[in-house]
């Protein structure tokens, strides 16, 4: 068994990487320390290194795409982790998530149509409604006593008064760290096949539910709607693989995947990056090791801040995560109105971190916070941000 090294600091600078060199692209000091978009500063697995090392030697990129190994390759890992049975002729690969929710509104929807977020949410999510000429409905998710509810009653009157067509769950939810039970799938699942509402759930995020709240993929919690629901999966976060663009979008119902097919051949895009397509089919067949011992990393990360924070800074809360590697924390016991707290991140601490009003008005008082980096960078970040608030 290889053991993996996650506490060693591997330089990314000047790597052309989104987190690391365009600091000042993005409005913030160049010396800042990035903890923002969702990327890892781990290495991927071995035996992921190993199949990219293998294709390079072999030295052609050409156009390719997958035969009957990659779908098992895929569908063995949903069937081992969440118990679902998939079928090859489901799937659809898309370089992107985001990407897929486009294709998806475009083919689902007329310009005009509403379409539901529940907020506050991953930011594209506005983008590509707003982008796309659609309407942008909001389920705000209700905050009581530190943890993240679905405000039920909103959801279905907001469904019903707007017309809804639409709805991108979030599953597990980013930012909050929200798990959502069967239950609640299941209660979503009920109002939108009420409404005839498609729901395009994103489960980028389902390998990092923790074992006390454990992931249920949407299709499977509300097998009735199995038909009407399209479900984005990807290797990306799983296994620090964003930079490939491969992502396995599953579609059960046949008029809806040759809609969405048909979308895509319109935008131009046809086969993926030749060696994203290796790294996933490696990721899935062998990586499982590797996620095991980088989860078990990430806790201990967790476990770190939530000590560190309620040790020397209280007045800042974590909202308790029951999935996905992101803390995400409420500020709002500082004090400060979101210039004010804008700057304390960015100017006084030195830190690059995700503002929470990004992901919805409600929620600027709140800093999402990417734990896959060494405990090295955490610390050093933590202890900025302290010197910061007790200098303020």
């Amino acid at each position: 068994m290889v053991t993996y090294d996650f506490d060693s600091v591997i330089d990314r600078r000047n790597t052309n990487s989104l987190k690391y060199d365009f600091a000042v692209e993005r409005g913030c000091p160049a010396d800042v320390l990035p903890l923002w978009v969702a990327d890892m500063d781990f290495r991927a697995a071995q035996s992921v290194l190993d199949a990219l090392h293998t294709a390079v030697d072999h030295g052609i990129f050409g156009y390719s795409d997958v035969k009957e190994e990659y779908y098992r390759a895929v569908s063995s890992w949903f069937k081992k982790h969440f118990d679902w049975q998939t079928k090859s002729e489901w799937l659809i690969k898309t370089p992107g998530v985001v990407f897929a929710l486009a294709m998806a509104i475009r083919a689902m929807t007329e310009p005009g149509d509403g379409i539901l977020i529940q907020t506050p949410v991953y930011y594209p999510f506005y983008s590509v409604i707003k982008d796309n000429n659609r309407k942008l409905v909001e389920n705000q998710l209700l905050y009581r006593d530190g943890r993240y509810e679905i405000n039920f009653d909103d959801l279905e009157e907001k469904i019903q008064k707007e017309r809804v067509k639409l709805f991108i769950l979030c599953s597990p939810h980013n930012p909050v760290g929200r798990v959502w039970t069967k239950e609640e799938l299941q209660r979503i699942g009920t109002i939108c096949e009420t409404y005839g509402v498609t729901v395009v759930s994103d489960e980028i995020h389902c390998d990092f539910a923790f074992p006390e709240h454990p992931h249920t993929t949407f299709a499977k919690a509300c097998p009735r709607l199995e038909e009407c629901s399209i479900v984005c999966t990807a290797p990306s976060k799983t296994f620090n693989l964003a930079g490939l663009q491969v992502s396995n979008i599953w579609i059960p119902n046949a008029k809806i995947r040759r809609k969405i097919q048909n979308e895509i051949d319109r935008s131009g895009y046809s086969q993926l990056n030749s060696l994203g397509l290796v790294a996933a089919k490696a990721a899935y067949e062998s990586g499982e090791e590797w996620l095991l011992q980088c989860k078990d990393y990430l806790r201990g990360n967790l476990n770190f801040l939530r000590s560190f924070l309620q040790d020397k800074l209280p007045e800042i809360k974590l909202v308790e995560p029951e999935g996905t590697y992101f803390a995400w924390l409420d500020c709002s016991g500082l004090g400060l109105d979101r210039t004010e707290l804008n700057d304390l991140i960015v100017n006084k601490a030195k830190l690059w971190l995700d503002a929470g009003h990004i992901f919805g008005e409600e929620a600027s008082a709140f800093q999402r916070v990417v734990l896959a980096c060494p405990r090295k960078t955490l610390e050093q970040a933590l202890i900025q941000l302290e010197k910061a608030v007790r200098n303020t």
